[in-house]
């Protein structure tokens, strides 16, 4: 055998080690979570409306913010100026004091400003702020208003924030201009209104109608009764204050995927969802309320046909969020009632001005449940299939908002038990679906009743959006399975 050969000087040895020798090399990554803490946390969302809520309470409780001598102490000054600001932030439209009798011209100036901001959103309106001033808007602030929004592209995050402002300030340029022709132009909200009085009404009352907001500032003496229940038979009214409710009620972003695809195959999965449930929702809650009260005396029973179905359209469209009425609620059927509360739960869709757990949730967990019933191990509609992820956050939606609804039931009849069962629990749904009809008790709650309504108007408002951006923030890929084993149900 020959000895190996000798390197030449000059060439270059590699020896390549053996694979005993070579050490391994292990990465650990981190699942990516959403903290709870900190500037790109959702909850920023809660600090934010919580912020705007001191900031309104503070100006309410100026002593211009009210006409004369409503508030007869300090604790009870306090408390109504909270419950208000929480009311209008969460535009919801609950009030334990009348809002035109208790508040000046400048404490309604600062109610409308507060509901403007809730409808709009705190993310999106505090960038607005900062484009105008000529701030930029930097990488954790878009992060910010991305959370608020759901879903949208960082760099696209300014241009959308600016569309979403011209677009809700146009739309309520809009609604102005047709009330103040209602009430003005073409006949008289009252006898002897004035110019400056009719466009301030027809603001308040379309920014207010547009964020599903549900004040009112009308005085009951002139106009002959509260909220809209004067103007039952005034179909024009009606027909414009509907539309207003229902386009807030339906997002930015559902409008103007209509308005750019002009096809309803071509739209995306959300917004046939959000279209079709909505569609749904106002037809189920128009029959309703027709079946319900067609000869009831005390609504609607003596009114026309063409004046029953539009008080009825009107109705279906404005329980689901807006907080008006064209009649008495403490004087309805209590079937009514029930079909009322159910669309008060379910509210508008997600990122618009509409409170409960919104119809994208709600259509997720009826075609889930519609898909089990038949027996498929996956959830499909329209011809895409949802993901199993998507399926379970909705349920853990619903599960979690029924759960609160019935924890604050709870606590409010605890808390004051002279008050009557139907009546509370409507007061609390209302609430939580940030909507403001009542029967009438809202002014009899006690200081630690009016407290737990404030806090539910908070929960449905800015809890499912919460909730939903934490479970996304959450989403991380699990590296084993358990072995399955089968549960008896039912």
């Amino acid at each position: 055998m020959l000895p190996p050969l000798a390197p030449k000087p000059g060439d270059n040895v590699v020896r390549r080690p053996r694979e005993s020798e070579i050490a391994p090399v292990t990465l650990q990554v981190e699942p990516r979570t959403v903290s709870v803490r900190g500037p790109t946390s959702p909850m920023i969302l809660i600090y934010g409306f919580l912020g705007v809520i001191f900031i309104g309470t503070l100006l309410l409780m100026l002593p211009v913010a009210s006409k004369g001598d409503e508030f007869q102490s300090f604790t009870s000054r306090l408390t109504e100026a909270i419950f208000t600001a929480t009311s209008a932030v969460a535009v919801t439209g609950l009030v334990v004091v009348d809002t035109a009798d208790a508040w000046s011209r400048f404490g309604q100036t600062v109610i409308m400003l507060l509901f403007f901001v809730g409808g709009l959103g705190f993310m999106t309106g505090a960038a607005f702020l900062l484009m105008i001033v000529g701030q930029r808007l930097g990488l954790r602030g878009q992060l910010l208003i991305r959370a608020g929004l759901g879903e949208a592209q960082l760099g696209a995050i300014a241009s959308i924030v600016r569309k979403i402002v011209i677009f809700s300030v146009v739309v309520q340029a809009f609604g102005i201009l047709l009330l103040f022709l209602r009430w003005y132009v073409f006949g008289e909200l009252w006898e002897g209104i004035s110019l400056g009085e009719a466009l301030w009404q027809s603001t308040f009352h379309a920014v207010s109608a547009f964020n599903n907001a549900g004040f009112e500032i009308m005085p009951d003496t002139l106009v002959g009764g509260a909220s809209l229940t004067p103007f039952k038979a005034d179909i024009p009214l009606l027909l414009i204050m509907a539309p207003l409710i229902i386009i807030g009620g339906l997002s930015y972003f559902v409008l103007t995927d209509v308005v750019s695809k002009r096809n309803f195959g071509r739209l995306r999965l959300d917004t046939k969802l959000v279209l079709v449930g909505s569609l749904g929702l106002l037809v189920v809650g128009t029959i309703i309320f027709l079946s319900t009260e067609w000869s009831h005396p005390n609504s609607i029973g003596a009114q026309s046909v063409p004046e029953k179905l539009t008080d009825a359209f009107f109705h279906s469209a404005a329980a689901r969020t807006a907080g008006f009425s064209t009649v008495d609620y403490n004087g309805i059927t209590h079937a009514n009632n029930i079909g009322t509360e159910a669309l008060m739960f379910v509210g508008g869709a997600s990122a618009s001005t509409a409170g409960g757990i919104k119809v994208n949730t709600f259509m997720v967990i009826l075609i889930a449940a519609a898909a089990t019933l038949r027996g498929k191990r996956r959830v499909n509609a329209f011809g895409r299939e949802l993901p199993f992820v998507i399926v379970q956050r909705a349920m853990v939606v619903g599960a979690a908002a029924t759960a609160m609804l019935i924890a604050l039931f709870l606590t409010l009849v605890a808390i004051q038990p002279e008050l009557d069962f139907r009546m509370a629990l409507f007061e609390v749904v209302s609430a939580f679906g940030t909507v403001g009809l009542s029967t009438g008790i809202t002014s009899e709650l006690n200081t630690g009743a009016r407290i737990l309504i404030s806090v539910a108007m908070f929960l449905g408002r800015f809890g499912p959006l919460t909730l939903a951006l934490l479970m996304a923030g959450r989403e991380a890929n699990e590296t084993y399975r358990f072995a399955s084993e089968r549960v008896r149900i039912g």
